[in-house]
């Protein structure tokens, strides 16, 4: 299946290229709001402030340390039945159901106890190698970066 520009995310990271195919059909306002915020360059820059390994790389805060959002208000819960796999991207939240902003984690392997539980809006289609050289820690000390994360049809 070919990618669609409008709902692939190309994210550069300090290790490497990273490509997301966005799924607009489990998670239409999450996907919304992660192409607003590449749009507006909100995650260039932005850290894997918590990489746990077997378990997750999450990145999204503006402050680095997990405790903040974008400009813009919380989204509501689009839990789905999207098993939590490997390359599973998934939306970040508080205890909160509708607390999801900016923060989203990428799942290094099963973590099937987040199904229906938090909202899975994107699948790594390229670049997993990449997010596995993730640094790990909670924190973690001179944490890898998003530099750049765009929508495909934007970079063309």
């Amino acid at each position: 299946m070919a990618a669609d520009p409008e709902n692939t995310i190309v994210m550069e990271t300090t290790q490497g290229r990273v490509v997301i195919a966005l799924r607009p059909d489990l998670a239409p306002k999450h996907v919304e709001r992660i192409k607003l915020l590449a749009r507006e360059h909100f995650y260039d820059g932005i850290v894997f402030h918590r990489v746990i390994d077997g378990f997750m790389a999450q990145v999204g805060c503006p402050h680095g340390t997990g405790t903040g959002g974008s400009s813009h208000p919380n989204l509501p819960a689009e839990f789905n039945a999207e098993p939590h796999v490997r390359g599973i991207c998934s939306m970040a939240r508080s205890s909160m159901p509708n607390s999801a902003n900016s923060q989203f984690f990428i799942v290094f392997g099963d973590a099937r106890f987040l199904d229906n539980q938090y909202t899975v809006w994107g699948q790594v289609t390229e670049g997993m190698e990449n997010v596995d050289k993730i640094k790990r820690g909670e924190p973690v000390k001179n944490p890898d970066k998003i530099v750049t994360m765009r929508v495909l049809a934007d970079a063309a």
